[in-house]
């Protein structure tokens, strides 16, 4: 054993290590999530990948004799040349790196970002084959253990997190006893379950959040532990259709880095918590509930419209059950019923019985 477990009995994970073992099976099988359909969008679904680039999308042509399009033809020269550096003499640097050898000519860091993404699509490369890496705004905490590039070994059951390496690639030797990876949507509440010393309680695990929106990294990191540990995934995310957002990009990518989808997509993941259900069921106050704005129905209306919720009928029943009672929850809204509520009574019970869809 790489670790010594400290958390709940073992018949505690009975369901965990079933729903694992339903996991495995769907691999050998080489299959995915329940059949989905298709859309003919320049991103595709699959359900075994998520959302990803097709063939016959429509491009974008940027000619170097157009008045309109010459500075950015010119910039996007520079940025190859780079990248040409880079990789000739094997060495890294990170978008902001490239931002900062002429932020005049660049504007702002936004048009770095773009260029570096067009160029790895146009060229069917992942980034980090451009020798560029983007630095790392997610966490890591609980029962891992890997070794950087450089050969700094990381722990990652400690009191407090660790950064998200930021070159994923380069880690090695990852270890773990693991029976499941939690993802959490903010960082205020990934600090609180480590107050609450959830890592340990509920030990063996590995807790992960990308402060919001995900990072590259954060997707490449939980990618890299689905593919080689093939533990079970969840998200606990706000009941709101930004969190949604959040947990449809870990499980199904996005449309911007949908040329990249077989290396960041775990369509494994699993909807733990919070759940527009739970706000019912657990008869949290509605004075802790928020109005649904209109841009938060337009962007439910827009998720709902998608083609793998389609192939999700239970999360289609909550986004209705959020759609029709117009209120959301922050998971902050559980500290009504205990300021230790989340950690100590909400997640376990969940794991332990198989709460998640």
């Amino acid at each position: 054993m790489a670790f010594a477990p400290r958390g709940p009995k073992a018949s505690f994970f009975d369901v965990l290590d079933q729903h694992r073992a339903s996991l495995l099976a769907s691999l050998r099988r080489g299959g995915g999530e329940p059949a989905g359909g298709g859309t003919r969008l320049a991103s595709r679904f699959e359900d075994s990948v998520g959302l990803h680039m097709v063939s016959h999308c429509t491009t974008r042509k940027i000619k170097s004799d157009s008045p309109k399009s010459v500075k950015n033809f010119a910039l996007i020269l520079k940025i190859l040349s780079m990248i040409y550096k880079l990789v000739q003499s094997n060495t890294y640097a990170t978008k902001r790196d490239i931002y900062y050898t002429d932020s005049q000519l660049f504007g702002n860091q936004t048009v770095v970002d773009n260029i570096i993404n067009d160029v790895s699509c146009m060229l069917k490369v992942p980034r980090r084959s451009l020798h560029i890496f983007s630095t790392s705004k997610g966490l890591i905490a609980g029962n891992l253990r890997y070794i950087e590039e450089d050969g700094t070994k990381v722990n990652c059951a400690c009191a407090t997190a660790v950064a998200v390496p930021s070159n994923i690639q380069g880690i090695w030797n990852l270890i773990t006893d693991a029976k499941f990876l939690l993802i959490v949507e903010k960082d205020a509440t990934f600090q609180r379950l480590l107050d609450d010393n959830f890592c340990n309680k509920m030990s063996p695990c590995i807790m992960v959040t990308g402060k919001g929106v995900p990072d590259l990294n954060t997707r490449l990191l939980v990618k890299k532990l689905w593919d080689t540990f093939h533990i079970p995934v969840f998200t606990l995310v706000d009941a709101d259709p930004h969190g949604i957002e959040i947990m449809c990009i870990y499980k199904y990518g996005s449309m911007a880095m949908s040329f990249e989808a077989h290396n960041l997509t775990v369509p494994a993941i699993r909807w733990l918590g919070l759940l527009p259900s739970d706000i019912k069921r657990l008869n949290i106050p509605k004075g802790t509930l928020i109005p649904l704005t209109k841009r938060d129905q337009m962007k439910l209306d827009s998720i709902l419209k998608r083609p793998y919720v389609a192939c999700q009928p239970f999360w289609r029943k909550e986004m209705e059950i959020m759609a029709d009672s117009k209120m959301k929850a922050e998971i902050q809204a559980l500290t009504f019923l205990s300021s230790d509520y989340l950690s100590r009574v909400y997640l376990p019970n969940k794991l332990k019985f198989g709460g998640w869809i």
